[in-house]
C-alpha cells in the first residue's frame, strides 16, 4: 500500500492537479427554474406590496419589523434530491437583516446575511443548497431579528435531483481552490486541524490529489533529511506533527519518521507541573499553566505516533496520564471544563483558590472532548487508566447534553451561560461536540441516548454551511483563536467565516455523522 500510495502521489505532483479545482461536488446540469411569487406563499407578520419597482409577479411581501414574520412557500419536486433556492429580495436599510430557512422544518440556513442593496429597488439574489422529498416540501422564510427581514419578491428553485450535498468533498475542494499548499499558511494546529480532516475525506474517497496537498504543505517544513525547523516549545506547535505520522504510513519515507520524533523526543525535557501535566508552553506567560485546549494538541498525535512507530508502552500511558491530570484539575461538577488551571495561582485569570479560569470556553472543552475519544479509540482495552477516562467522558458528555441550545442544537461560546442575551452559538465546538458524541456511542463509551443529542448537534452545524455566488462552501461563526479571559473577552472574539478550527472539526464531525 505505501508503494501505491507513492506513486499516486509522484503521478498527482506530476500531473499538476493542484493548479485547478472544482468548486461544486455536483456537476450535472441543473433543471430549468421554477419561480415561486412571495405574494402567493402564505404570509405571517407580513404585507403585500407594490410600491418599490421591479419587482416580478404582482408585488412583493414586505415583513413586519418583528423576530419570526415569515414567508412559507409550497415547492414541489418530481424527485428527491439537491436544489438551489434563490431568494430575490431588496433591502433599502443600511443594516443587515439575516433570515433564517426551514425546508420542511429543518434549519438548513440559519441567520443568512441580507444586506443592504442601496435601495428599495435593488433587487438582488441570494442563493443557498438544500435538499428536497420528492413531492411537496415547504421552504420557510423567518426573520432572524426583531427589525424583521428585507422585502422578499420571489423564490426561484433550481433542482439537478442528484444525491444528497457531500459536504466534505465540497468544503475540501472549496478550501484547495481558495489556497494553494504553500499559501494555506505555516506550521500551526489551525491548519494542522483542517488537513487532518482533508486526510479523513481523502480516506473515504480515495482522491489522490487530497493526499498530495497534505504532502506539499508538510515538505514546506521537513526536508529531505527529516529534519523541521520547528523548537517545540509550547504544545500547539505539536498538533500538526500528526501530518507527519500519516506520510510515513502512506509513503513509508523515513525522514517523516525523523521529524516526528523530533516532538516525541522534545517530550522527555519539556516542563510539567508537579502531577506531570504537560505546561501549555514554556513562555514566561504560560508557566505552570494547563489548558484544555492542550490535550489534543499533543496527545492524539503521541498515540499515533506510537502505533506507527511501535512506542505505544509509553504514549498509551502518557496520553491517558496527561487527560487524567488535565480532567482532575479542569473538569467541575456540572461536567464541563474549565478553560484553564493555573499551578502557580499567579495569572490574572486565576483563581486563587483553585487556580481555575473563570469560564468554560467552548471550544477549550470541544478539544478535550474531541482528545479524550481518540485517546480511548487508540489505547487497548484492558489500559489501567481506561476506567478513569470513561468516568471523566460520561460525566463531560452529561454537561454537553445538559447546556445544548434547544433552539439550534449547538453550544454557546460560553457553553454554561447561554441565556444571556449577548451569548453566541460557535461553529467549531459544536462540531466538536457533536463528533465527540456520536463517536462515543459508536464506541460504547455513553449510553445511546447521546446519539439524539449529536443528530440535533449535526443539524444545527449543518445550518450553517452555505453556497457563495462563486458555487464554495462558506462556514460561519467560527471564534478565532482565543487565550483565556473573562465571560465579556470570549464574547466579543471575532466571528469568522472559514477559519481553519472551524473547517477542520467540520471535517471530523462531517466524516463521522454523514452516513449516520
Amino acid at each position: 500500500m505505501k508503494r501505491l500510495t507513492t506513486l499516486l502521489l509522484a503521478a498527482a505532483l506530476a500531473g499538476s492537479t493542484l493548479s485547478a479545482v472544482p468548486a461544486a461536488a455536483n456537476p450535472a446540469a441543473p433543471a430549468a427554474p421554477v419561480r415561486y411569487e412571495a405574494e402567493d406563499a402564505a404570509i405571517s407578520l407580513g404585507v403585500v406590496e407594490s410600491n418599490h419597482a421591479g419587482f416580478t409577479g404582482s408585488g412583493f411581501v414586505n415583513y413586519d419589523n418583528a423576530a419570526g414574520s415569515q414567508v412559507e412557500f409550497t415547492v414541489d419536486s418530481a424527485q428527491a434530491g439537491n436544489a438551489t433556492l434563490g431568494l430575490r429580495f431588496a433591502n433599502g436599510t443600511s443594516a443587515n437583516r439575516p433570515l433564517d430557512i426551514r425546508v420542511n422544518g429543518r434549519l438548513v440556513a440559519d441567520d443568512l446575511a441580507f444586506p443592504t442593496t442601496g435601495s428599495w429597488t435593488g433587487w438582488q439574489t441570494k442563493n443557498l443548497m438544500a435538499e428536497l422529498k420528492a413531492g411537496t416540501n415547504t421552504v420557510r422564510v423567518s426573520s432572524a431579528t426583531a427589525s424583521g427581514g428585507p422585502n422578499l419578491d420571489s423564490l426561484t428553485v433550481t433542482g439537478d435531483g442528484s444525491a444528497a450535498t457531500d459536504w466534505s468533498v465540497a468544503m475540501v475542494e472549496s478550501t484547495m481552490a481558495r489556497y494553494s499548499p504553500s499559501a494555506i499558511g505555516g506550521w500551526s494546529y489551525p491548519v494542522g486541524l483542517y488537513l487532518y480532516g482533508q486526510y479523513l475525506v481523502y480516506q473515504r474517497t480515495h482522491d489522490a490529489r487530497y493526499l498530495t496537498y497534505i504532502k506539499s504543505y508538510a515538505d514546506r517544513f521537513v526536508d529531505g533529511s527529516g529534519n523541521i525547523g520547528q523548537s517545540f516549545n509550547n504544545l500547539d506547535s505539536m498538533q500538526a506533527g500528526r501530518l507527519l505520522n500519516i506520510l510515513h504510513h502512506e509513503t513509508g519515507q523515513a525522514r517523516y519518521q525523523k521529524a516526528a520524533q523530533k516532538i516525541r523526543n522534545r517530550l522527555n525535557s519539556y516542563p510539567r507541573t508537579a502531577d506531570g501535566g504537560f505546561w501549555h508552553s514554556t513562555s514566561d506567560s504560560r508557566r505552570s499553566q494547563l489548558w484544555a485546549d492542550g490535550v489534543y494538541m499533543v496527545n492524539p498525535f503521541l498515540v499515533e505516533y506510537g502505533k506507527e512507530f511501535g512506542d505505544s508502552a509509553y504514549t498509551s500511558n502518557e496520553a491517558t496520564g496527561q487527560l487524567a491530570v488535565y480532567g482532575g484539575h479542569l473538569q467541575v461538577a456540572n461536567g464541563l471544563l474549565k478553560h484553564a488551571f493555573d499551578e502557580s495561582r499567579d495569572a490574572s485569570w486565576s483563581d486563587p483558590k483553585t487556580g481555575l479560569a473563570p469560564e468554560h470556553w467552548c471550544r477549550a472543552i470541544g478539544w478535550y472532548s474531541m482528545a479524550i475519544v481518540n485517546v480511548l479509540d487508540a489505547v487497548p482495552a484492558g489500559h489501567p487508566r481506561r476506567a478513569e477516562l470513561l468516568g471523566l467522558l460520561q460525566k463531560l458528555a452529561a454537561g454537553i447534553e445538559k447546556y445544548q441550545d434547544p433552539a439550534t442544537g449547538r453550544w454557546f461560546q460560553v457553553v454554561d451561560k447561554g441565556s444571556q442575551s449577548d451569548n453566541w452559538t460557535e461553529t467549531s465546538c459544536s462540531s466538536m461536540f457533536t463528533f465527540a458524541l456520536s463517536r462515543s456511542v459508536q464506541q460504547g463509551y455513553v449510553d445511546a441516548h447521546y446519539a439524539q443529542v449529536a443528530q440535533r448537534g449535526y443539524q444545527g452545524v449543518l445550518a450553517k454551511v452555505a453556497l457563495g455566488g462563486d458555487g464554495r462552501t462558506n462556514l460561519t461563526d467560527i471564534s478565532i483563536g482565543t487565550n483565556v479571559g473573562n465571560y465579556s473577552y470570549y464574547i466579543n472574539r471575532d466571528r469568522k467565516t472559514n477559519d481553519f478550527h472551524g473547517l477542520g472539526a467540520f471535517l471530523i464531525m462531517n466524516e463521522q455523522l454523514r452516513a449516520r
